[in-house]
């Protein structure tokens, strides 16, 4: 059985696992990743809007990686519309790094159970092999969060080197261009880093529940027993 001190830790980091797994859903479904301001180009060029005009002209985009919105502001008031990413508007993005996104994050997912699971079995008892062990456990852990990663990256990669938002902002757009005004990543999308950074703690946590602290010793004091005491 393993001291209170190992289980306390690898209770711990189940947790954490879970806590992982939980964000990556959460982040999965929702349609906030990225959010920005969009600028109507065509429809202030047509009226030579300056700056306090150009207010009229300026709508929201928001998506994730499955859906979004965007508020169209083109000098008649705002246009609310809502998009889904598949089956259509995926074939006006970058297909490939879009997929491998998603498939990133379900592998992450995958792993991030396999990690909940060896900490509970870790905190239970000592497995016999090494495999189901610690390294094992380090193993899921590693892998999850890399996968996070890669998600991640992938998706900054979409946004700066492929212009996702204004790919998606101007998706069946023939009369109206639209220009990106600014932009930012949403909560969403730092969910994904924190489950990142949480395999990351537990990779921590494994580590030093392989620490093998030293034992304090209490000293029995020998008893002198001297020619005086065994008269006595």
């Amino acid at each position: 059985m393993p001291g209170c001190f190992k289980k306390t830790l690898f209770a711990l980091a189940s947790l954490i696992s879970f806590v992982s797994f939980i964000l990556i859903v959460v982040a999965m479904g929702t349609p906030k990743w990225r959010t920005g301001k969009i600028l109507c180009k065509t429809g202030a060029d047509l009226v030579n809007a300056t700056d306090p005009e150009l207010v009229k002209f300026i709508g929201e985009i928001y998506y994730g990686l499955f859906q979004g919105g965007k508020i169209r502001q083109c000098g008649l008031g705002g246009r609310h519309s809502k998009f889904t990413i598949f089956p259509h508007m995926v074939k006006k993005l970058n297909t490939g790094l879009h997929v491998m996104i998603i498939m990133f994050l379900c592998v992450a997912i995958f792993f991030s159970l396999f990690s909940f699971g060896f900490c509970i079995l870790n905190a239970i008892k000592v497995p016999y092999r090494a495999i189901k062990g610690p390294a094992g456990a380090c193993l899921w852990n590693f892998l999850a969060g890399g996968f996070i990663v890669l998600a991640v990256t992938s998706f900054m990669a979409a946004v700066k080197l492929h212009h996702l938002t204004e790919r998606i902002a101007n998706f069946r757009e023939n009369v109206f261009q639209f220009v990106i005004l600014e932009e930012r990543f949403e909560d969403c999308f730092w969910l994904c880093v924190a489950s990142a950074t949480a395999h990351a703690v537990n990779l921590l946590l494994i580590a030093i529940s392989g620490i093998h602290f030293p034992k304090i010793k209490t000293k029995t004091e020998e008893a002198n027993v001297t020619a005086e005491d065994i008269m006595y």
